[in-house]
């Protein structure tokens, strides 16, 4: 693996849903980021059941990878499709930027992983499909989620877990385990490094980071987390000027101009303009992405 994902020993990776929140995580010291379907289909104004387009992920994925250069971890859902499609999922999506490809043994429609009612495809389906993914990628690491945690019982996802480690998956991904147990459990019983998700309002209780990394986890995955925040902080400013005609009330909690325009890197485009200006341009090291 060519990416810095494959040789951590552990990372933690903020969920993200466009390219700002993305050169936030990587302003803070992120070692990688995850494009979350849930909160980037929230953030279209529809359900994480499915309705994104290979087309929608993959320009997600562009635009994204144009701005930063730490690693882009991309929840492809069921894959689009049977095994061809995910075949052609992952050339497309790795073509576009992406370092690690997840994709899940769920049936369509499929559901948030922590809701209720949501159904698996038979373990051999599955296992196609992972090994559809693994011929299909040049350097991206491929991710196979089970969530047959909730549907078919404990023993059956770590069953499944190791097919598709067999299979050609690099990590695993268990979804909506109940309690440090089943993590623990879970590690103890694979050699295929681990991808946990501590996603809130789900079935998973509130878990450290530091705590999945004592249990063997290789990546700790917080999928909306952010955009939950955004969301809440939308919702505030919005209630602000309709209720009050006014900012005023909430100027401590906006980021400011200059910040805004730091996460962006606004003055090296700027200084870039005046050299193509000036005809004194050349290529500099800490010119602004692309």
């Amino acid at each position: 693996m060519s990416n810095s994902l494959s040789s951590a020993d552990f990372a933690v990776l903020p969920g993200v849903y466009n390219a700002f929140t993305a050169l936030l995580a990587e302003k803070h010291g992120a070692r990688g980021v995850y494009l979350s379907g849930g909160a980037l289909t929230s953030s279209m104004g529809i359900p994480d059941i499915g309705l994104l387009t290979l087309d929608e992920l993959a320009s997600a994925v562009s635009s994204i990878r144009e701005a930063v250069s730490i690693p882009v971890v991309v929840d492809a859902d069921t894959g689009f499709g049977g095994p061809v499609n995910v075949w052609r999922c992952v050339r497309t999506l790795e073509k576009a930027g992406a370092d690690a490809i997840q994709i899940e043994d769920q049936q369509m429609p499929k559901r948030c992983g922590h809701l209720d009612g949501k159904e698996v495809v038979p373990a051999a389906e599955m296992v196609q499909k992972v090994r559809a993914a693994s011929s299909a990628r040049r350097d991206a690491l491929i991710v196979a989620r089970t969530d047959a945690r909730a549907v078919s019982g404990f023993q059956d996802a770590l069953d499944r877990a190791a097919l598709y480690g067999e299979a050609g998956a690099d990590v695993i991904f268990p979804e909506a385990l109940t309690n440090r147990g089943e993590f623990r459990r879970f590690a103890s019983s694979t050699d295929t490094p681990l991808l946990a998700n501590m996603t809130e309002f789900g079935k998973t209780p509130l878990i450290r980071a530091e705590e999945f990394r004592r249990f063997g986890y290789r990546y700790v995955i917080f999928p909306v987390t952010a955009f939950r925040a955004a969301a809440r902080a939308e919702e505030d400013a919005i209630r602000q000027v309709l209720g009050k005609g006014s900012q005023k009330g909430i100027m401590g909690k906006l980021m400011t101009r200059a910040e805004q325009y730091d996460v962006i890197d606004y003055n090296a485009y700027t200084e870039m303009d005046r050299s193509f200006a000036s005809g004194k341009s050349r290529r500099r090291r800490n010119a602004p992405r692309p």
